[in-house]
């Protein structure tokens, strides 16, 4: 919304919070903002080392146990994994068990 200056506030017919007006007129000073602002909660929610993943709601990571976060390729497997011992159409309660 904010690069490519579309307004779906006025498409919509209502007045353009003054926050997006800001994010318009201001486009890298907002871009850099969000930039840190995210890296900052992204920054705190790391830190408490609560991080998990869930599937069918069951965990299927959890930096808890494991201390570390999982590269992309180790939790595609472990997705892959249970998506197959699940079964097309099956819907599982407990699959894989909890790290």
């Amino acid at each position: 919304m904010t690069v490519s200056s579309f307004d779906p506030f006025a498409y919509f017919g209502y007045p353009t919070p003054n926050i997006v007006s800001y994010a318009s007129e201001n486009k890298v000073s907002f871009c850099l903002m969000t930039f840190l602002l995210g890296n900052i909660i992204e920054g705190q929610l790391v830190s408490t080392g609560a991080f998990e993943i869930y599937l069918d709601d069951m965990p299927i990571w959890s930096k808890l146990y494991t201390n570390r976060f999982p590269q992309p390729e180790e939790l595609l497997k472990i997705i892959d994994n249970h998506l197959m011992f699940r079964g097309p159409g099956k819907v599982s309660q407990s699959s894989v068990p909890p790290l």
